[in-house]
């Protein structure tokens, strides 16, 4: 089972479960702990080969990684824990694991919230996806991701996120770093299935005004997903919403999760 951390309210019933990105750790929500602990229980998770899930995860290693296999590695710890509904908080690709999830077990997602979300490749994400496939194996994958971060990352106000990201990623290993790289081959069908069809979930995009490579088909989606999806900008932010602007993004999260109990 991948490794998971809890924060217990004696006070609630209802759960928040966070979902880090590619590269990332649920070290990443530290910023969030603290104010969403005083209302909702929080369980933090580190996903396949990231954070503390790489010791016992060596027969997983073995596996190719999909969307689904990844879905399936939140709901065994949901089981194990006997949370029968949660909301969940993702970031970047998190994000795609939530959707998934929802996909597959729509009674065990109360709610979605996206922060960073990518619903759509655009021009740019289709060339750093091809340029990673390309030097995948030749590169350091550092050097790849240290180019990616700057790519998505790129103002002077997203480095403590850049840096941030490039720490976590110096756990992974080389090959952990392809495998997860190598579930981009299936992203195209799996984002155009998303964006089609709707789920009758309450869902909150939450999205840095900078983030200029995903924020404009967000927009598009979330008029056409209008019956269950808001859609949240925040200014002075790029990809990574709940590092850069943790008070804004807090706060504009607990208030969705309060509606929608």
């Amino acid at each position: 089972m991948i490794n998971y951390t809890i924060y217990e309210n004696k006070d609630s019933d209802q759960w928040v479960t966070f979902v880090h990105g590619a590269g990332g750790s649920s070290s990443i929500w530290f910023k969030q702990i603290r104010d969403f602990q005083k209302e909702y229980n929080v369980l933090l998770l580190d996903l396949r080969g990231h954070g503390e899930s790489k010791t016992n995860l060596k027969k997983a290693f073995k596996q190719k990684y999909t969307f689904s296999a990844l879905a399936n590695d939140i709901l065994e710890v949901l089981d194990y824990l006997q949370i029968q509904k949660s909301h969940f908080v993702g970031i970047s690709l998190g994000t795609i694991l939530i959707r998934q999830l929802a996909e597959m077990y729509p009674e065990r997602v109360q709610s979605m919230i996206m922060g960073g979300a990518i619903l759509k490749m655009n021009f740019r994400s289709q060339i750093l996806m091809f340029v990673g496939n390309v030097f995948k194996y030749v590169l350091p994958y550092l050097v790849l991701y240290r180019f990616f971060a700057f790519v998505i990352m790129p103002n002077k106000n997203h480095k403590q996120s850049r840096i941030l990201f490039i720490n976590e990623a110096k756990k992974l290993y080389q090959k952990e770093f392809i495998k997860w790289f190598k579930l981009t081959a299936e992203i195209n069908p799996v984002l155009r299935w998303f964006r089609q069809v709707e789920l009758n979930i309450p869902t909150l995009y939450v999205m840095g005004e900078e983030d200029y490579m995903f924020l404009p088909a967000v927009r598009k989606v979330v008029e056409s997903h209008y019956r269950s999806s808001k859609l949240c900008v925040i200014q002075n932010s790029g990809h990574v919403v709940n590092v850069e602007q943790p008070i804004l993004f807090n706060t504009e999260v607990l208030s969705f999760i309060k509606i929608n109990h």
